[in-house]
């Protein structure tokens, strides 16, 4: 069984006895009343040995700040009405104001949002003082003189209780006991259907009686819809909203993919532009399809030394800014597959200066809320959405993800029908369920955990690099030249090894790692291997880790040419609407021709399809744009030397790779890009 919870309360009072008396009653009242959350007092003399408290202990849930805090000051004027004294060597001191609690809240909420926070203060200062700190983060206020520490400790209790509500799983686990007989879908009948089959049963087994129990239909009206929720859901979803910073959020069971689609279709009207990262993710170009968009391609960087794409240029950013002001949203990825994200406050700045909305696809990095060293958020830097997959990062399902919105123009009718036109109707409810728990864990224990984390991340950084075979590349290594002075920052918790002094193909090397040791990395280049920690990574798989690749290393193979992968072509050019040109029928040309060569009959060819060789996962062509020799030769080149390579979009006739473009007779009926633009300025 594990050992319950632990919630430390912070008080911070700078007269010694008062502390005290406070420390004293707070802590008799919470051990003779009923403390569900292990609720201990503990007390700061000063602003800077408070925060310094806040930084290093992850218990803290909640801090009480006395609305004055004063320092003792050696031969000066007595300040702030408090008395003086003499110190221990008899000479006088008086009091200063060290710091207002206006700026101890901003200090505490800038290090630790989530936590709780309330305000001693004096009866006759209670409108000054409230005034003051309306718009901060606070919770509440105690009044100085009236020293109740009982009732102050069940309001503390009943704080904590309602950021440890789970909403929607405290409904869904009290819907399950109650062991209701059920009439309606799904077919499993709670896993009746299994229990007991001769030749299903292992399957119930090994999934567990809850895994069926908790499958449960929109019928059952105790738990909300997703679709249109106000009940459960919607709660569980507004306290999802506070804890990450945003105006709203919204659960989504179908993965940051189509969270992508969703805010994509909401925002753009069939021939708006957007800007767009070409190193998005598929699903954003999947967006563009659906939405109609007219996409304005921005090339991010690329590190060829080790096949690692990194952000797009600040300038190439701002320059495409300034070039379309008439787009509608700028969508970029923030932090990257291998953890480098932007500097972002001046690139949405820039895009709000013309209008500009932005979303920010924080797929691997929807922890970052919860620990200063990886904040600012998309959110906090002023971003209008960002997608996080809970699942990557946080403790939720996979295909579990949150959709958070800061745009102040929101228009939520048009969002939830597409919302509802990609969300099943019969959504799994574990799934939104490990969206509230994650969401809970984050807001009580995030900080805590992320410090283990950051901490196994150092020391794994140190015990790779003293294999003296394996290198753990720093954000020096993996920047790109071109974005070296754009204020790029790395995330920790992905660490990109270089291999190649191995002796081993990376191939090899993963093959090496998963049989004999029994470990799974996340992925690879032609020359490195990416791991990702999160806050369930424990000392001893680091360990284990760490044991490997020294056994490996001290095998000391002689270091192998590694087969670099070929360079992405530039983007050449979009030649139609990439929804028009999806939706034609088309025809399959192969990309060899009867000789075994490139086919030359696919040059200058429209593609009709999204061509996306995984890894990494940056499309060489989109539906629309046109075909070169060079790309029809990457594609040629990617398959002969790739040993396990998915080319996403290319379609086999037998053994044949095939590329689907438009037909002649399609092209004439379609109106090029060019001549839209022609025809709008004219107009």
């Amino acid at each position: 069984m594990s050992p319950g919870p632990i919630s430390k309360v912070l008080v911070i009072n700078d007269e010694p006895l008062i502390l005290r008396d406070l420390l004293k009653g707070l802590n008799s009242a919470a051990r003779s009343l009923d403390n569900p959350f292990g609720i201990a007092f503990i007390g700061a003399l000063t602003a800077k040995e408070a925060l310094h408290q806040i930084e290093e202990d992850g218990d803290i849930q909640v801090v009480i700040v006395d609305d004055k805090l004063y320092a003792v000051q050696e031969g000066g004027r007595r300040a702030g009405g408090r008395a003086g004294g003499r110190n221990g060597n008899g000479k006088e001191t008086s009091r200063g104001l060290q710091v207002s609690a206006l700026k101890l809240v901003q200090k505490i909420t800038a290090l630790r949002p989530e936590l709780d926070l309330y305000i001693l203060i004096e009866k006759e200062k209670e409108d000054q003082v409230v005034d003051a700190l309306f718009a901060e983060a606070v919770d509440g206020y105690f009044y100085r003189e009236e020293r109740d520490h009982r009732g102050m400790y069940r309001i503390l209790n009943a704080q904590i209780a309602e950021r440890a509500r789970t909403p929607f799983y405290d409904a869904l686990k009290a819907y399950v006991l109650s062991a209701k007989d059920a009439w309606h879908t799904p077919g499993h009948s709670s896993g009746d259907s299994l229990r007991g089959s001769p030749w299903v049963n292992e399957f119930y087994e090994f999934m567990g009686e809850h895994v069926f129990d908790a499958d449960l239909s929109v019928s059952v009206k105790a738990l909300d819809s997703l679709m249109e929720p106000t009940g459960v859901i919607a709660e569980a979803q507004q306290m999802a909203a506070k804890a990450f910073g945003a105006r709203k959020t919204f659960f989504a069971t179908n993965g940051t993919s189509t969270a992508n689609k969703v805010i994509l279709q909401t925002l753009i009207a069939p021939g708006e532009k957007m800007l767009l990262d070409r190193n998005c993710h598929k699903s954003v170009h999947h967006g563009v399809v659906l939405s109609g968009a007219r996409p304005i391609y921005l090339d991010s960087s690329v590190n060829r030394k080790y096949g690692v794409f990194g952000p797009v240029p600040k300038k190439s950013i701002l320059k495409a800014i300034d070039e379309h002001p008439d787009a509608q949203l700028l969508v970029l990825t923030s932090c990257t597959y291998d953890g480098l994200r932007y500097d972002l406050k001046p690139i949405i700045d820039a895009a709000h200066a013309r209008n500009i909305k932005v979303l920010i696809d924080e797929a691997w990095f929807s922890h970052a809320r919860f620990h200063p060293d990886l904040r600012p958020t998309a959110l906090e830097a002023g971003a209008d959405y960002a997608t996080q997959s809970a699942h990557k990062t946080l403790t939720a399902f996979s295909q579990a993800a949150f959709i958070h919105v800061n745009d102040p123009t929101f228009k939520e009718h048009l969002f939830r029908e597409n919302f509802n036109m990609h969300t099943s109707t019969s959504p799994m409810y574990s799934l939104i369920a490990s969206l509230d728990v994650g969401r809970k864990q984050a807001v009580l224990e995030g900080y805590k955990l992320l410090e283990r984390t950051l901490m196994l991340a150092a020391e794994l950084r140190q015990q790779i690099n003293s294999t003296g075979v394996f290198r753990v590349l720093e954000l020096d290594d993996l920047l790109p030249d071109e974005v070296k002075g754009d204020g790029i920052r790395l995330d920790p918790t992905k660490i990109t090894v270089d291999i190649s002094s191995c002796g081993l193909t990376v191939d090899e090397l993963q093959q090496e790692l998963f049989t004999r040791f029994n470990i799974t990395i996340e992925k690879s280049t032609f020359n490195t291997i990416t791991l990702l920690l999160t806050i369930g990574t424990t000392r001893s798989k680091c360990s284990r880790l760490y044991d490997a690749l020294m056994r490996i290393g001290r095998e000391k193979r002689a270091p192998r040419r590694l087969y670099r992968t070929p360079d992405l072509p530039p983007f050449t050019e979009l030649v139609y609407l990439p929804r028009d040109a999806y939706y034609c029928g088309g025809e399959l040309i192969p990309l060899l021709d009867d000789n075994d060569q490139p086919n030359a009959a696919l040059k200058g060819r429209i593609c009709a399809d999204q061509i996306v060789p995984y890894p990494p996962g940056i499309p060489v062509l989109v539906p629309g744009q046109r075909i070169t020799e060079n790309i029809v030769e990457y594609l040629i080149r990617y398959l002969r030397v790739q040993n396990k390579v998915e080319l996403h979009g290319v379609v086999y006739q037998g053994y044949f790779p095939s590329v689907r473009v438009l037909t002649a007779a399609e092209e004439q009926k379609m109106a090029p890009l060019a001549a839209r633009r022609a025809v709008r300025k004219a107009a």
